[in-house]
C-alpha cells in the first residue's frame, strides 16, 4: 500500500496514529531517514497519557542546538504507513510551534521493512 506526498514540498509529512494510556490520535510526524530514533512532541506524548518527567531511561541526542538527554517513552502502539509496532520506544523532545510538526518518524520504525520514496510520482510505501 502506498501513500502520497508532494514531492515539491520540504518535508514528507506522515500521518501516524499512536496508542496510550488516555487513548489515541494521530500526529503529523516528518519521516527522517536521518533520524536513528522516531521523537514525539512532549506535549503529544501528555496528552496521551504519559508522563515524560516520570521516565528515568534518558537517551542522549545531539540536536542543531546541541546535545541533551531526553526522556524515552515506551509508546503502547504506533501506526504509520499501513506497518504498526506495539511497545516501540519513542523520544520525548519539545519542538517549537513553528516546526509544523508533531515529531519525527525515524531509522528505528523503518528497519526490518522496505522503505520505497517514490519522487517522481509523489509515493511512500512501506512493507
Amino acid at each position: 500500500m502506498s501513500f502520497p506526498f508532494d514531492p515539491q514540498q520540504g518535508l514528507i509529512i506522515v500521518s501516524t496514529e499512536l496508542w496510550g494510556p488516555s487513548g489515541s490520535a494521530i500526529l503529523r510526524l516528518a519521516l527522517d531517514t536521518g533520524a536513528t530514533g522516531t521523537m514525539v512532541n512532549t506535549g503529544m506524548l501528555v496528552a496521551l497519557g504519559y508522563d515524560p518527567a516520570l521516565i528515568p531511561d534518558r537517551v542522549q541526542i545531539t540536536t542543531g542546538s546541541g546535545v541533551e538527554f531526553v526522556p524515552r517513552v515506551l509508546l503502547d502502539r504506533i501506526m504509520a504507513l499501513g506497518q504498526e509496532s506495539t511497545e516501540f520506544p519513542v523520544l520525548s523532545h519539545t519542538l517549537p510551534p513553528s516546526a509544523g510538526i508533531d515529531g519525527l518518524l525515524g531509522l528505528d520504525f523503518f528497519r526490518g521493512r522496505n522503505l520505497t520514496i517514490d519522487f517522481r510520482s509523489g509515493q511512500v510505501a512501506l512493507a
